[in-house]
């Protein structure tokens, strides 16, 4: 799909991470010769694309930036009547206002060449068909695949995929049903009526979030808990009301090894043996598995015609579409469940086939890259005006972190410009009353998306007219602000009048929808995946891999027999751990 990669790239001696955003994107670092010989084979589709200082549509961004780096945006919409109408786009039931961003159309036209220039629509064709982008673990990439509809035909090394993901669909749906309508009992002859989702990272952030969105939808005889701290309170707390012989446990492991998730799953069993006489064959009643490991599930005492699978082309934080989400179909059901992946689907389509200009995964990667590398945004506030959505801040800071938190591009060499902004947020008008002060009177530059819906689920006299009333007015405060002037027309004493000034220029999304449906809940969930995915093309970053997660869990596997030994253990670490771990024991020793 591309030229014959260079066999000698350049590394940058050392990336200039806290240059000002203008000097940043001019840089220009000397490049040593770095050879890729050894690893040329994994990536064909991006090794003829230039370093991201060297595209020409970014160094013409970085000269647009100067020309309008000074025009705040109540002049861009002065200036253009039309623009609060034009720079809209919409698919699939969500519509994207984003005439609220610090850009112009010479902006928007930039950063699509950008996009091109980048080979965004080659990556997104190797995604979708199945290559294996994710070259540092040599995987396919296919969340897409986990929604596809049964005609589909997605290969993986020549097998085609679907008819696994289907089938695997059909034995959750097959066991949800067998759940929800009492015709599984446990141990005892009683039915299941609590359901803990046991994992961690994208084997709880997912299921959490999901259940949390769509509990109007979901079936109020059954009561779900989630356990993924291995911090005992939240086992505890989390079973402290239930009753053994009416619990399912759903362990979600894919190697059936993670710490957190077997230390909880381990406490599990024990609780239910206690509370059930002690006879191991209740296991097999009371535990199923989301895991690739039958040989561990079955020792654990899981019958592994309960094993639900999933696949090594799917990430932790992409798998809530996948088994990982069996929690989510107990929940909500088979068909809303299937409605919820249809959703998915339809932004996957849009994404693989709409131009740039009026895409919306696309767009917000843009304008994402824009904000963070030429206006200096460090963060990314997303405010759902739903509290249905509660959850939906802290499921995106896995999905976007974790992705784009990287500093080497695809090749192994250090970035010389910033990646994966910081994701946060809370559901409006909670936020409103909290950390919103430091969005309009700060120092910091925060991009804001807002997320809201033209009805409510549970309409309630006027509340939702005042939520919806609040998302736009946030939304206008933040662009626009309250000059002095205005300020002092109110007869505002001048010296408070610096106090109640609100300088405005603060870039902002808004993405409505008619309601918070299933369908409507997968198509945002794939709007912000799609979203990562083109800011890592951009970054030339692999958004797959999380070789940043395992330095820290590689080294508590070391310290945990040296806080539980009884004789003192000779330790080997720096200083200061070595007397954090002596303080710890004292600790211990002393209760």
């Amino acid at each position: 799909m591309n030229a014959a990669p260079s066999l000698t790239q350049k590394r940058p001696p050392q990336s200039p991470q806290f240059l000002p955003p203008s000097v940043r994107v001019e840089h220009e670092l000397l490049r040593t010769s770095h050879s890729l010989t050894e690893h040329v084979d994994f990536f064909p589709m991006t090794a003829s694309i230039k370093p991201l200082s060297k595209r020409t549509a970014w160094k013409n961004l970085a000269a647009h930036y100067k020309k309008i780096k000074e025009v705040p945006l109540s002049k861009l919409f002065a200036d253009d009547p039309k623009r609060g109408q034009r720079l809209t786009t919409e698919a699939a039931g969500l519509f994207l206002d984003y005439s609220k961003n610090r850009v112009t159309d010479e902006t928007v036209k930039l950063l699509v060449q950008l996009a091109a220039e980048s080979d965004l629509r080659g990556r997104i064709g190797a995604m979708f068909s199945g290559e294996k982008i994710n070259i540092t673990e040599k995987r396919a990439v296919l969340h897409v695949a986990l929604r596809a509809p049964k005609n589909a035909s997605i290969l993986v090394d020549g097998k085609d995929v679907v008819p696994e993901v289907h089938s695997v669909l059909d034995a959750m749906a097959a066991f949800a049903n067998r759940v929800r309508s009492g015709a599984w009992k446990g141990h005892t002859g009683k039915r299941i009526r609590n359901i803990v989702n046991i994992g961690i990272g994208g084997s709880d952030l997912g299921p959490v979030m999901a259940y949390e969105a769509l509990r109007h939808y979901s079936e109020r005889d059954l009561t779900f808990r989630f356990v993924s701290n291995v911090d005992g309170i939240d086992f505890v707390e989390a079973t402290h009301d239930l009753n053994p012989a009416e619990t399912l446990f759903i362990v979600s492991s894919k190697t059936f090894t993670t710490l957190e998730t077997m230390t909880n799953a381990e406490s599990s069993r024990d609780w239910l043996l206690n509370g059930l006489g002690g006879d191991s064959k209740a296991v097999a009643k009371h535990f199923v598995a989301v895991s690739t490991n039958a040989e561990k599930v079955s020792a654990f005492g899981i019958d592994t015609a309960n094993m639900f699978g999933f696949w090594d082309w799917v990430g932790g934080r992409y798998s809530m579409d996948s088994a990982i989400g069996l929690s989510t179909m107990l929940a909500i059901g088979p068909e809303n469940f299937r409605a919820m992946l249809d959703g998915f689907h339809e932004i996957d389509e849009h994404f693989r086939t709409a131009p740039f200009e009026k895409n919306l995964p696309a767009l917000m990667g843009l304008l994402s890259v824009w904000n963070t590398d030429f206006l200096g945004a460090e963060t990314v506030a997303v405010l759902p005006y739903e509290q249905y959505l509660k959850r939906f801040p802290a499921y995106l800071q896995q999905l976007t972190m974790e992705s784009n938190g990287k500093h080497v591009t695809l090749d192994g060499a250090s970035v010389n410009y910033h990646t994966g902004p910081i994701y946060w947020g809370e559901p409006g008008t909670n936020g409103q009353h909290s950390f919103y002060q430091l969005i309009h009177q700060g120092t910091r530059l925060i991009p804001c998306d807002f997320i809201a819906f033209g009805k409510a689920l549970t309409p309630l006299g006027r509340h939702h007219d005042m939520l919806v009333a609040n998302v736009f007015a946030q939304a206008e405060a933040l662009a626009f602000g309250k000059t002095p002037e205005q300020v002092k027309a109110e007869g505002t004493p001048d010296w408070l009048v610096p106090h109640r000034v609100f300088e405005g220029n603060r870039p902002s999304n808004t993405i409505l929808a008619d309601r918070l449906t299933p369908a409507v809940l997968g198509k945002l969930v794939a709007l912000y995946e799609h979203c990562v995915f083109t800011q890592g093309v951009i970054w030339n970053i692999n958004s797959f891999d999380q070789w940043g997660v395992e330095l820290g869990k590689a080294l508590a596997q070391r310290i945990i027999p040296e806080l539980e030994s009884e004789a003192p253990p000779k330790l080997k670490h720096d200083s200061s751990t070595n007397n954090l771990i002596r303080r710890y024991r004292k600790l211990k020793e002393a209760s």
